[in-house]
């Protein structure tokens, strides 16, 4: 490596406030992903009514819009950036309206019945899917321009998934506990989704404030790059960007790959968290302690991950990660014959990977887009994270899906608030298969493609020793 990296590395360290405001981002990202994921499908088959296909119909609809917008958003944001120098515009929008979608969501009641309540919370899960992609898209495009460093990346999407993982079990937990603050299930989740909103919004709105350490870093657009104002004018043109996006960069297309089956692998286990607390474990407090479970060994080993990613590289870290979550998820398949308390051991084992499998790739993501630059010139970063959180969606949304077809297929009885039942031994089963062997089978699939990525620090570091 040439001694002429180093200076520019040394000189590109990120301040405390920095790091810190860009963390706070993921009480955003945290609470979105975790609280609908856990409760949205449990909330429409045990709350209001709605059979198990349909819930599950529900939240991939939402998924699908945000595939839809999200690269359209992506090549906003450029624009954005070309015109005024910062992405924040559409981060503050995001962070004031999600938090009223996110309350109208849970503010259904059982009373309407089961094809209006689905109807409202459609419609409202869709306005916070929007509001959310608003803040999410160039966020995740904010580390590529806030430091030019392969470590400093590593560094800045650290700390990020400390607070990632911190807020995964502040919502995770403490969503349930809210829920049954009131003792009525149709209140509790109306204080839920208001708290839980406004929580949200406030982390969305700090975060935003590094879009102007990022404008004030990046190098200003000149006239020859790709992406000015008046570029991109139709909608053919901003999906065609994500797509020749996809197309040239080979390292992309493996990354993105790879984290979209692991979004998937994840998101079925979030999605049967609550299942598996209910009927497996016969508790439905017990989703609390499946969260400290998972989130806990997480966050005491996010700076491990760090450190065994500037020491072997990130890819070969990620991998290390992957096969440890592997491994983890598939002993759960033992709770078919012999469930218990032992399961918590098994969720915190896949705690210590899944902190790699959230800081890894993300911190891959804007190396991937410098070394990008090298070849097509900078300010595309909005395109590139249009088609990560489109990808991300599908994953996450795909694995609700999932559980909802398992449930489905084996017969799962679904319940308005309040009324008890009796769920088939199928359905148990099914439960018990979509949070183990179903994760282990997509995380051995991720594999693929992760080894097809190309990029080693070598080639990063060559790519931002070049001129911006």
């Amino acid at each position: 490596m040439s001694t002429g990296a180093r200076p520019e590395r040394a000189s590109a360290r990120l301040s405390p406030r920095t790091i810190v405001n860009y963390a706070i981002g993921s009480l955003g990202t945290g609470g979105y992903a975790t609280l609908p994921g856990l409760v949205l499908t449990y909330f429409l088959t045990d709350n209001l009514g709605v059979a198990a296909l349909a819930a599950g119909l529900i939240v991939t609809s939402a998924k699908v819009w945000d595939v839809i917008i999200d690269p359209l958003i992506g090549a906003a944001s450029d624009r954005q950036l070309a015109r005024t120098g910062s992405r924040r515009g559409f981060m503050v929008i995001g962070a004031l309206t999600l938090p009223v979608f996110f309350a109208l969501t849970f503010a259904v009641p059982p009373s309407w019945g089961p094809v209006a309540s689905a109807t409202c919370v459609l419609l409202a899960f869709l306005g916070t899917a929007t509001a959310f992609s608003l803040f999410q898209v160039p966020y995740v495009a904010l580390p590529a321009e806030l430091t030019r460093s392969y470590d400093e990346r590593t560094r800045l999407l650290g700390w990020r998934v400390v607070v990632l993982t911190a807020a995964i079990l502040l919502f995770g937990a403490g969503g349930p506990m809210l829920r049954r603050a009131t003792g009525d299930p149709v209140t509790g989740y109306l204080l839920m989704g208001i708290v839980a909103g406004v929580a949200i919004g406030i982390g969305m709105l700090v975060a935003s404030r590094t879009a102007t350490d990022a404008a004030a870093t990046a190098a200003p657009p000149t006239a020859a790059s790709p992406l000015e104002p008046a570029e991109a004018s139709s909608l053919r043109d901003q999906y065609l960007s994500g797509f020749r996006a996809l197309r040239r960069s080979i390292a992309f297309r493996a990354l993105l790959g790879t984290f979209l089956l692991q979004a998937l692998a994840t998101g079925t286990m979030l999605a049967g968290a609550q299942y598996v607390a209910t009927w497996v474990l016969r508790d439905e407090a017990a989703v609390e302690l499946l969260f400290v479970a998972l989130v806990g060994p997480a966050l005491l080993a996010t700076p491990g991950w760090t450190a065994v990613a500037n020491r072997i590289g990130k890819e070969r870290a990620f991998f290390g990660a992957s096969i440890l979550f592997l491994v983890a998820s598939a002993t759960i398949t033992i709770a078919v014959w012999a469930p218990g308390p032992w399961i918590y051991a098994s969720v915190a084992v896949a705690g210590v990977a899944y902190a790699g499998l959230q800081s890894l790739p993300m911190a891959m993501l804007p190396d991937v887009i410098s070394h990008d630059e090298r070849t097509s010139g900078p300010g595309q970063a909005g395109t590139f994270t249009g088609i990560w959180t489109a990808g991300e969606t599908v994953g996450f949304a795909l694995g609700a899906t999932a559980v909802a077809l398992m449930l489905a297929a084996t017969g799962y009885v679904s319940r308005v608030a309040s009324v008890d039942t009796v769920q088939p031994d199928a359905a148990v089963t099914g439960i018990v298969l979509s949070f183990s062997i179903l994760p282990a089978v997509l995380m051995l699939l991720s594999l693929i493609p992760l080894r097809r990525y190309p990029l080693r620090r070598s080639d990063v570091e060559a790519s931002t020793a070049q001129p911006a």
